[in-house]
C-alpha cells in the first residue's frame, strides 16, 4: 500500500472519550484518590467532610460517566472494545486493579493496622479513621475494618449498580433485578444491621447475619455464634429460628420454584458485587471443559467440608467439649475452613481475581450455599432456560458473556433447554442474545430436562459435543 493511501485502521484500544465523560472519570478518580490518600496514612483533619467529599464525588462521577456513555447510544447490547481494553482483557491496568485488590483483602483480613485500624479501640489512623464518624452515627463506636469494607461495599453495588442500568436499560429483568440488588444491599446488608447493632449495644454480636445463612455464614452453628444469639434475649432467638428456617425450608421451597437466582443474582451481596463491579469482568471467565470439571469438584468438595466441620462444631457445642476423636475442634476444623474459605477464597481470590478470572470465581468454585442450592435446581426445579435453536446464529455473545462459564451457545445449538447446577438466572445470555433465542422461564417439571438426561448424562453428552465442536 503507498505511503500516501489514506486509508488507515483505527486502534480500538484508543477509546475516543467526550467532555462529559472525562469530566465525570475524574470527579470518581478524585472521590478514590482521597481514599488512596487515607490509605497510605494520612490522616484527615475533618474525617467527615472528606468522607463525604469522597463518597459523593465517586458515586456522581461514576453515574455521570455512565450516563453521557449509555444514553448517547441506542439501547442494546453495549459490550464494544472489550477485548480491545487493557482494563476488561487481562491488560496492563487490568492486572495493576487485581493486584490493589487483592493486596486491599490481604490487609483487610489479615493487617488490618496497616489501613489504620486500632485493635485497642482507641484511636484509628487513616482510612478508618477517615470512617470514624459515619461509624459512631450509627452505633456509638469508632470503625473497625469491616465498617470500613461495608460502606464501601456498598458504595460499589449502589454507584456501579446504576452504570449497569443504563447499560443494560433495554432489558426490563435486568432494571427490576439490579434495583432489588441495590435495595438488598443496602437495607438488608448495611443500613439495618449497623441501625440495630447501634439500638442494641449491649446485645451479643449476632445483627449482622440479618441476610447470610448457612452454609454461606459457614460461622452460624459455631459455639460464640449460638451463645450470642442464646443470649440475646427474644431478638436472638428469633434470628436462630430464622436462620434455620431460611437453610432447611424456605432455601429448598423458593429454589424449587424459581431456580438460586433468587438468591444469587437478586439479594446476595457477593452476587451483587459480581454483578455490578465485576460486570466489565464477566467475559473472562472459563468456558473450557476442563474449568466445568474443576468446578464440579471444588464447589461440592467445599460443600461437603463445611457440612463436615458444622457436624462437628455441632457436636463440640453438645457435648460441651472443644475436641473431635482427641483433635482440636477450633485448630484442625473451624480455623482452617475460615482461613482457606472463608477469607482466603471467598475474599482475597473471590474479589481479587475479578480482572483476570472473572466476576463470579467464588460463586462458581466455591460458594457452599450456591452448591448447596444448585442440587435443588438440577434436579428438583421448575427453572429452567429455554433455546429456540432455530434462530440462533452462533454469534457466541451468550457463551462469551456468561459469567459462569457455562458454553450456553452449545445448548442453544441444539435447540435444549439450559439446566445447570451452576446458573445463577443473572438473565445476561437472554440481555445479549441479538435473536432473542434464550428466555429464562419457572414452568412444569415435565420437560424442563432434556429426555437423554440421566442422572449426570446430559453433562457428559455437552462435554464430548463440545470437545468435538473445539
Amino acid at each position: 500500500m503507498s505511503k500516501n493511501s489514506s486509508f488507515s485502521i483505527s486502534n480500538p484500544d484508543k477509546l475516543k472519550l467526550d467532555a462529559v465523560q472525562k469530566i465525570g472519570l475524574i470527579v470518581a478518580l478524585l472521590g478514590v484518590s482521597i481514599l488512596f490518600v487515607a490509605w497510605f496514612g494520612i490522616t484527615f483533619p475533618y474525617p467527615a467532610v472528606f468522607l463525604s467529599i469522597s463518597a459523593l464525588f465517586i458515586f456522581i462521577g461514576t453515574v455521570v460517566y455512565a450516563k453521557q456513555t449509555y444514553l448517547k447510544q441506542p439501547a442494546g447490547i453495549k459490550n464494544n472494545n472489550v477485548w480491545f481494553n487493557s482494563l476488561s482483557n487481562r491488560g496492563v491496568l487490568g492486572w495493576f486493579l487485581g493486584i490493589v485488590l487483592t493486596l486491599f483483602y490481604v490487609l483487610l483480613y489479615w493487617f488490618p493496622s496497616y489501613l489504620g485500624y486500632d485493635p485497642s479501640g482507641a484511636q484509628n489512623r487513616g482510612l478508618v479513621a477517615l470512617f470514624d464518624p459515619l461509624s459512631l452515627f450509627f452505633n456509638g463506636k469508632i470503625a473497625s475494618q469491616w465498617f470500613v469494607y461495608g460502606t464501601l461495599y456498598t458504595l460499589l453495588i449502589a454507584s456501579l449498580g446504576i452504570k449497569f442500568m443504563y447499560k443494560y436499560r433495554h432489558n426490563r429483568y435486568q432494571l427490576i433485578r439490579t434495583v432489588v440488588v441495590i435495595v438488598s444491599q443496602l437495607f438488608l446488608a448495611y443500613l439495618i444491621p449497623e441501625i440495630l447493632e447501634g439500638l442494641n449495644s449491649d446485645t451479643p454480636y449476632f445483627a449482622k447475619d440479618i441476610k447470610n445463612m448457612w452454609p454461606l455464614n459457614y460461622y452460624f452453628f459455631e459455639p460464640w455464634h449460638l451463645d450470642n444469639m442464646i443470649n440475646g434475649g427474644t431478638l436472638g432467638m428469633l434470628y436462630l429460628v430464622i436462620g434455620i428456617f431460611m437453610f432447611l425450608v424456605f432455601t429448598p421451597i423458593i429454589t424449587y420454584y424459581v431456580g438460586k437466582r433468587w438468591y444469587c443474582s437478586w439479594v446476595c451481596g457477593c452476587g451483587g458485587l459480581a454483578e455490578t463491579a465485576g460486570d466489565s469482568f464477566r467475559q473472562l471467565s472459563s468456558k473450557t471443559v476442563s474449568s466445568w470439571k474443576i468446578e464440579r469438584w471444588m464447589i461440592h468438595t467445599v460443600m461437603v467440608l463445611i457440612f463436615i466441620v458444622t457436624a462437628v462444631v455441632l457436636y463440640g457445642y453438645f457435648a460441651n467439649s472443644g475436641e473431635f476423636l482427641g483433635i482440636s475442634i477450633y485448630n484442625y476444623f473451624s480455623k482452617p475452613y475460615g482461613f482457606l474459605i472463608g477469607a482466603m477464597f471467598s475474599g482475597v481470590v473471590g474479589v481479587g481475581f475479578y480482572p483476570v478470572l472473572g466476576s463470579r470465581v467464588w460463586c462458581r468454585f466455591g460458594c457452599p450455599l450456591a452448591g448447596y442450592m444448585g442440587l435443588f435446581q438440577r434436579f428438583k426445579s421448575r427453572f429452567r432456560i429455554t433455546t429456540n435453536g432455530g434462530q440462533c446464529i452462533s454469534c457466541g455473545n451468550c457463551s462469551t458473556y456468561c459469567e459462569q462459564g457455562i458454553d450456553v451457545r452449545a445448548y442453544a445449538q441444539k435447540g435444549e433447554n439450559i439446566v445447570r447446577a451452576s446458573c445463577v438466572g443473572c438473565g445476561i445470555c437472554s440481555a445479549v442474545c441479538p435473536r432473542g433465542v434464550l428466555k429464562l422461564e419457572n414452568g412444569p417439571e415435565e420437560g424442563r430436562i432434556n429426555p437423554t438426561d440421566v442422572l449426570l448424562g446430559n453433562d457428559i453428552d455437552l462435554m464430548n459435543y463440545v470437545n468435538k465442536k473445539q
